[in-house]
């Protein structure tokens, strides 16, 4: 599809996207209305657009593209070193332009499918980053040139600023994949502005006027200040009130969200000032946050790299004594340092000469201590930036930047020989930001995947033994320590894995199998939770369906052992007459009694109860007697011989 989305004029630049997803297109059309658009339908068209269409960004989606990504890339952005490349794909994708991603050469990485916030918030960074490149290679070209050839080893005018742009790009990319990460809030929390339910009869009218006056804080954007009218005071006031107020709780966890979502996406957007702001309320909250540890780093290196690209445009402009002074109030707090100001009196390359001596014996030191890449603009990665800014070609900054790199490398293979994959994870990160080798940097991802395998292997493995010694113990669903809730962690770490699905069946198994002891035992509540249990965790519907049609037909026998019928519908096969009292006899008494009994399966009566008589007190015990010496033809169900509850009523009369 080779068509022009809009007019594209001569002059103008333009983003120009490589991709077949409509979706994509409509997205952009959307909401990039700053620039033309041209899109382009095949790979092989897209060079002769870039140069066409005056392109400044170019957005290349992974799914239109036959080529290698990550050589495509590298092709283009040797061919237009000027030009801002965002790539949208998968995750895979992502992992493939990982090294590129980390040294400049891809400048963001969306993942799809997009989001039109997503979508404007790369793209307008992509037009800024643009711009202040276009800005640096302006400068570089109007620059006045000292007369005499270029010496053959000297970098080009623009590699000091791509360095700092390189170096931006990656903060900004771990941004990137950070809110990519954790983008999706917890269903624990309740949405900003949803309807709370009405408190309960006897509630605390107190609890529920704080929790009411924190929801519309939180909902007007009031999260942490002024004091004590802020969502974060009020939601703190409810729990000092009552610590165990899940929505009090479940605020505060709001407030955090929205906070940390804002600061990174001011620091997504390049406002460090604002980023630093939003992380510290939020550290106001919950200073051990994983979050705010995280944003706090990011912002520092942030910092520190800005400061590094002040410098070195500084120096590539001739101004050493600008970039010395950059340099040296970072590294001294803000302070101006006496020694810059004593080094203004000297020639200018013994300035430069002293200062790398300064910084490369400040990276020796905290090369000894272990400070490689952290703390922010304290360590041996930040000195020895700093130096090279100065001195770009020394040969003592090359020796320096070797030893970190070293250092780097057998931190990372350190950690993968440890079986800490997030501590590699960190390492490798820095080893792209100290110069090592793209192949070095795959070939230790590699290692960490196979780490991660590994770990998951273990995990599952002992998550399998955890759940049989459950199962074999008997402890199946009564507590968190159960079979059934090691087969939830299963589940939920691989739930196609072949120990997730034998743990599955098992389980299954042996929960119909107490089924069926209940039913046995006439247990049929118990059975009926056991059931429960089975079709709950996805045991086969026809092995359920049997047990329930079972539970039934012995609640049916049950009923009917406790429906009451006639004695006399029964065949009796021995009676004893009742003896008449002799009082009664004497005073000419008559009367009757109603009893109640159980005929047995073997025929025997039993449970002889007297349900009334007339008159009380004189007739029930002859009659009760009598009773429980009759026998009966046992009652047959089924083939089945059963108990029967029967009753009848006994006459007394006096014969004539």
């Amino acid at each position: 599809m080779n068509a022009s989305l809009r007019e594209v004029t001569a002059t103008s630049e333009s983003l120009v996207v490589l991709t077949h997803d409509e979706i994509l297109l409509d997205t952009l059309r959307a909401v990039a209305t700053e620039h033309e658009i041209s899109s382009v339908g095949a790979e092989a068209d897209l060079a002769a657009h870039l140069l066409d269409d005056h392109a400044g960004v170019a957005l290349l989606d992974t799914a239109a593209v036959t080529s290698p990504i990550a050589r495509l890339t590298e092709r283009l952005k040797a061919q237009f070193p000027e030009l801002v490349l965002v790539v949208a794909g998968g995750v895979e994708d992502q992992g493939a332009l990982a090294a590129q991603i980390t040294n400049g050469t891809v400048y963001r990485f969306l993942h799809k499918p997009v989001s039109e916030q997503r979508v404007k918030l790369f793209v307008d960074a992509a037009w800024r980053r643009h711009g202040v490149e276009h800005a640096g290679v302006t400068e570089q070209i109007t620059a006045p040139r000292r007369p005499g050839p270029r010496p053959a080893s000297n970098r080009p005018p623009q590699m000091g600023l791509w360095l700092g742009i390189g170096a931006a790009v990656l903060a900004v990319a771990g941004i990137a994949w950070f809110v990519s990460q954790s983008s999706t809030p917890s269903t624990s929390l309740i949405p900003a502005g949803s309807v709370q339910p009405a408190p309960a009869a006897g509630s605390d009218p107190v609890m529920e006027q704080l929790l009411t006056l924190a929801d519309a804080a939180f909902r007007n954007g009031v999260y942490v200040g002024p004091p004590a009218e802020n969502a974060a005071d009020l939601y703190r006031q409810a729990l000092e009130r009552n610590g165990n107020e899940q929505r009090a709780r479940e605020g505060l966890e709001q407030v955090m969200d929205q906070l940390l979502s804002l600061a990174e996406k001011s620091l997504l957007e390049e406002r460090t000032e604002e980023a630093t702001r939003y992380t510290e309320a939020a550290r106001s909250i919950q200073p051990d946050h994983v979050r705010v540890a995280f944003l706090t780093t990011q912002i520092g290196k942030e910092r520190e790299r800005t400061l590094l690209s002040q410098a070195r445009r500084a120096a590539s402009s001739g101004n050493v004594e600008r970039a010395i002074a950059v340099l040296d109030d970072a590294a001294k707090g803000g302070q101006r340092s006496t020694l810059v100001a004593e080094a203004r009196n000297e020639f200018e390359q013994q300035k430069v000469d002293d200062r790398v001596r300064e910084f490369l014996r400040r990276a020796t030191n905290r090369l000894r201590s272990g400070a490689l890449v952290e703390p922010s603009q304290d360590n041996a990665r930040f000195f020895i930036e700093s130096a090279r800014a100065i001195a770009p070609n020394d040969p003592g900054v090359r020796r320096t930047q070797e030893q970190l790199q070293d250092r780097v490398l057998t931190s990372a293979r350190t950690a993968i020989n440890a079986g800490n994959a997030e501590e590699a994870d960190k390492w490798i990160a820095a080893a792209g930001e100290t110069g090592i080798s793209r192949d070095e940097i795959a070939s230790l991802t590699r290692e960490v995947q196979r780490v991660r395998i590994a770990a998951r292997a273990d995990s599952m493995a002992r998550l399998s033994q955890s759940f049989n010694q459950r199962l074999s113990q008997g402890r199946l669903v009564e507590t968190t320590d159960s079979a059934k809730s090691f087969l939830a962690q299963l589940v939920q770490a691989e739930a196609n894995h072949p120990s997730t699905q034998l743990a599955r069946n098992a389980f299954n198994s042996r929960l119909l199998e107490e089924a069926r002891g209940s039913l046995s035992r006439q247990d049929l509540p118990g059975a009926r939770r056991w059931i429960g249990e089975a079709k709950e965790s996805g045991a086969d519907a026809a092995g359920t369906a049997a047990l329930e049609r079972d539970i039934q037909a012995a609640q049916d026998s049950q009923r009917r052992v406790n429906e009451v019928v006639s004695a006399l519908s029964l065949k009796q096969t021995r009676k004893v007459e009742p003896d008449y009292p002799s009082l009664a006899r004497e005073r000419g008494t008559s009367g009757w009694v109603d009893v109640e009994f159980t005929v047995r399966s073997d025929g025997t009566v039993s449970d002889v109860t007297v349900a009334g008589a007339e008159p009380a007190g004189v007739f029930e015990q002859a009659a009760l007697s009598a009773v429980r010496k009759w026998r009966y033809e046992p009652i047959q169900r089924n083939g089945q011989a059963v108990d029967q509850r029967a009753k009848l009523r006994i006459r007394f009369a006096i014969s004539q």
